[in-house]
């Protein structure tokens, strides 16, 4: 009997730390997107234009924060602008970058000039993306294999790819990494 009310209790657990994580998440506006296609985990999406305020990343040089500052009213209009998801990162040959959204409404160029000099506006472009949901913790290999996965379907479907990935993280770093909602996405040609 008492294995049956542990057992209960950490169901309970479950239950409400999975709600408190959606309650989370949902509280954020998200990127628009038009779904285009479906096929089990991975999708076709169409982005309208997107206005992204973003600034290099290195391991411990507090990207994330850059970015809160100025969405928390460190901007050249001191407002405060509302937070979205998901969290963009890029890896490239010579930089990586992390991004927030600017919610919908603001345009770049309306969108007031960030106080730090390391972060910038930038206009992503409208375009078709493959997309792979996948879940766990932020990590490169994990990062890989949801590549190497998005990859292979895009291949299978005869998807040309361009441009490099780019990874959306949707969760806080409290979320336990079984319920993150992580994304990797690849702009497809024309």
């Amino acid at each position: 009997m008492e294995t049956l009310f542990i057992v209960a209790g950490v169901a309970v657990v479950l239950i409400l730390i999975g709600a408190g994580c959606a309650a989370v998440r949902g509280g954020y506006a998200s990127a628009p997107y038009r779904l285009v296609r479906s096929q089990g985990k991975f999708q076709v999406r169409d982005y309208p234009a997107l206005v992204l305020v973003q600034t290099p990343m290195q391991a411990t040089n507090g990207s994330f924060m850059r970015l809160f500052h100025y969405i928390d009213r460190q901007n050249s209009a001191q407002q405060k602008i509302s937070m979205t998801t998901p969290v963009f990162m890029t890896r490239g040959p010579t930089n990586d970058t992390m991004a927030f959204v600017l919610p919908a409404g603001l345009a770049l160029d309306r969108a007031p000039k960030p106080a730090d000099e390391t972060v910038n506006l930038q206009a992503m472009p409208a375009g078709r993306f493959a997309v792979l949901r996948f879940s766990g913790g932020r990590n490169a290999r994990r990062e890989a294999a949801a590549l190497d996965d998005l990859q292979n379907w895009l291949q299978q479907e005869s998807l040309t790819p361009a441009g490099g990935p780019i990874y959306g993280y949707f969760d806080p770093p409290w979320t336990p990494s079984f319920l993150r909602r992580n994304e990797v996405m690849l702009r497809l040609a024309n």
